[in-house]
């Protein structure tokens, strides 16, 4: 297995990416190969500071890097020596099996959409983010940001997306689905709401459970919830400011709100396009980055992108 990370991607790297090649060699013995995609100088400098030696490790030399504040399609054209660029490239000519960055989002969401490409029967792909359960178990939210406003039909698309990913990443056999709603009865919400209950009622591909409302998020009424991306953003953004609550307040160390900290879950996957991609917070840690890898590994391990691809195949 060959996993590509951008090693210059995110407002703390490449120390924190180089520090989180640590604590994955230190947790793994696995012989998954890393491919390290950034300015060979540097990187290899960093390693030799640390003592990083791996025969798992190989460079990958990028001269360039896209920066937060560049137009996403134009940088990613103008600048083919990139480390996300080239993360792509490596990525959709089979050199590696997933790619992994903190770095521009627009410009990974351009790799995915037109480097990769979205795989046939998927109208639009999704982002999707992890909300932890009182019980212990993780809720996979969806759409967390990409389509902000949504047919019912993305909708519906979005609970199977979720449903594959509860299933290949946290084992859980049959995923139960809620639509999120300002009420639980079926004739809840507005008119997107309204028009995608049915369809999600009569998707068998899923295990929808009805309407769920704000108090149900951390709850076990759900595994996969399905919102359109405005408001699962909100959401999302709401959910990590509880940490930053519990930081002000010094309760980090509960046990269970500790778990509202972004860096234990990594990254995003980017979920309907055709190999792994998984997409970190701008801040990520070198914790984020050893969880981004992880979050990889296991999608090139249970073929989550050919499950999907599978379930979105034409019944002929």
């Amino acid at each position: 297995m060959n996993i590509g990370i951008d090693m210059m991607g995110g407002d703390f790297a490449p120390q924190e990416a180089v520090k989180g090649l640590l604590l994955h060699l230190d947790a793994n013995r696995s012989t998954v190969n890393i491919f390290c995609i950034g300015d060979e100088i540097i990187i290899k400098s960093l390693f030799e500071e640390r003592n990083i030696s791996s025969p798992y490790l190989h460079l990958v030399h990028a001269s360039e890097v896209i920066g937060y504040h560049e137009h996403p399609t134009k940088a990613f054209k103008e600048k083919p020596n990139s480390s996300i660029t080239i993360g792509f490239h490596l990525l959709s000519t089979g050199k590696i099996d997933a790619f992994i960055s903190a770095g521009n989002t627009g410009a990974m969401l351009v790799g995915s959409m037109f480097s990769i490409k979205v795989i046939d029967g998927v109208q639009r792909p999704v982002v999707s983010a992890i909300l932890p359960k009182m019980n212990g178990g993780e809720g996979v939210l969806l759409d967390a940001g990409l389509n902000a406003d949504c047919k019912p039909e993305y909708l519906s698309q979005f609970a199977i997306l979720g449903s594959l990913y509860s299933q290949c990443i946290y084992n859980i056999t049959s995923p139960t689905v809620g639509l999120v709603n300002i009420g639980e009865e079926e004739g809840k919400g507005n008119i997107v709401a309204q028009a995608t209950y049915p369809l999600l009622k009569e998707n068998d591909h899923i295990n929808f459970i009805g309407n769920i409302e704000g108090r149900d998020f951390f709850n076990d009424k759900a595994d996969v919830i399905v919102c359109d991306g405005f408001t699962g953003n909100v959401i999302l953004k709401m959910a990590e400011s509880v940490y930053d609550i519990m930081v002000a307040k010094n309760l980090q160390d509960d046990k269970y709100f500790n778990r509202f900290h972004y860096e234990n879950y990594g990254g995003s996957p980017v979920l309907g396009v055709n190999k792994p991609v998984v997409i970190g917070h701008g801040i990520s840690s070198a914790k984020a980055f050893k969880n981004m890898i992880a979050i990889a590994i296991k999608m090139v391990e249970t073929d989550l992108c050919g499950k999907i691809k599978e379930s979105f195949r034409p019944v002929e």
